[in-house]
């Protein structure tokens, strides 16, 4: 008799935790570019950025299974769409993460609100999804384009490099950065001669590199990312574009970017971003656990910020009992952040994740003593210092007052 009523009160005590996930249980769904420009910077490692935080946390959230699933959005806005739709009505997903595209990021935040998911941005670049686009149910976990530019362009400006020409990827991502980029260039007292815009995936830079060399601007700064930034650079190299003097400042950098260019071609590029696998000890553990199972290859910011959502988000549903986006997200706010990626972070009201920024430099041939040992660390900026601020952001979610 007291076996059946302990196997009942087990069996009650599942039922009321599952009681508010749906479908008995939680899936999350990785949304990413699996074949195109960004891939080596998220895709198939994203998803296993994901698959290891659920397994860390144990498999299970709120007392049921934990899924990852994912899908190739093909950085094109109607396709990631119809895939979100498809994931949120028909396949119980209760979650989507990464989403590099900017494009397909603001689309599917606004369909996560109207369907009541939360939505883990990781991978893409534009403030808007926490300004104009801001929505309770959406989180910036990585970066943005604020951020980049803030952190990276300011000190080279500092620094007496004055004029800059930009070549900027023709799509929401690249407009917004180099926008970005050039409100720091003028607040610190530089001028923008110009910028060439080029379609997403280019082969062929030659004709942008030359109108960026002609107009004799003491920096040309590439507005893109991923395969885009590195084809450039790799051609303003051939094209002796540095050997005559004028600077290169890739304003969004990604690990496997450096990598795939070999540091002759990147030494002494810097930038910024939000994590480097090599910075410490809890960064180091984390990302040779991730090598071991991505083919010795390390984890780009990306990636890692990947796992510190699903982590984030996973901790929150386990709190709540509940899969609802707004509950989640709620609850993802009033806690802090503490991971091998984020140290003592907050999300703001606006959805923005506050977090340190670094600034970076690609290190020279002769200082890389071992495999992915790339970077060395200019400077650590605090979130506070290195994000938009609140007031400016024009999210409709923050009061009036602020």
């Amino acid at each position: 008799m007291q076996t059946c009523l302990a196997t009942a009160a087990v069996l009650m005590s599942v039922a009321s935790a599952s009681a508010e996930i749906s479908n008995g249980t939680v899936k999350i769904g990785v949304l990413t570019d699996m074949s195109g420009p960004y891939a080596d910077n998220v895709g198939a490692g994203s998803v296993l950025a994901a698959k290891m935080a659920v397994e860390d946390f144990g498999g299970k959230a709120a007392g049921v299974p934990v899924e990852v699933i994912s899908a190739d959005h093909q950085n094109k806005a109607d396709i990631g769409l119809a895939l979100a739709r498809k994931w949120y009505d028909t396949e119980g997903v209760d979650t989507i993460t990464e989403v590099v595209s900017s494009g397909v990021a603001l689309a599917v935040q606004q369909l996560s609100r109207e369907k009541d998911k939360a939505f883990l941005a990781t991978g893409p670049g534009t403030p808007d999804l926490t300004g104009k686009a801001c929505s309770p149910v959406g989180v910036h976990w990585a970066y943005d384009n604020y951020a980049l530019a803030n952190v990276a362009t300011a000190p080279l400006v500092q620094k007496g490099l004055k004029s800059w020409y930009f070549l900027t990827a023709d799509y929401s991502f690249g407009q917004a950065l180099e926008a970005e980029a050039s409100k720091v260039i003028l607040a610190n007292g530089g001028t923008v001669l110009g910028s060439s815009k080029h379609p997403l995936n280019s082969s062929d830079f030659s004709s942008y590199l030359l109108q960026a060399q002609a107009s004799k601007a003491q920096v040309i700064g590439l507005a893109n990312a991923g395969a885009d930034m590195m084809t450039a650079l790799k051609q303003a190299n051939e094209f002796g574009i540095t050997s005559g003097g004028q600077r290169i400042a890739a304003l969004l950098v990604n690990l496997p970017d450096i990598h795939a260019l070999g540091l002759n071609s990147a030494k002494g590029l810097i930038f910024a971003d939000s994590f480097y696998w090599d910075a410490n000890d809890k960064t180091r553990e984390w990302s040779k656990r991730f090598m071991a199972r991505f083919g010795g290859k390390a984890p780009g910011s990306l990636q890692a910020a990947v796992y510190g959502a699903v982590t984030h988000y996973l901790k929150a549903v386990d709190a709540t009992k509940s899969d609802a986006g707004s509950v989640v997200v709620a609850e993802m706010k009033k806690m802090p952040i503490n991971d091998f990626y984020t140290t003592n972070a907050t999300i703001r009201e606006d959805g923005r994740v506050i977090r340190d920024m670094y600034l970076l430099q690609v290190k020279q041939p002769s200082e890389s003593k071992y495999p992915w040992d790339y970077y060395k660390i200019l400077s650590t900026v605090p979130g506070d210092k290195a994000f938009r601020p609140l007031k400016d952001g024009n999210c409709p979610l923050v009061s009036a007052a602020k």
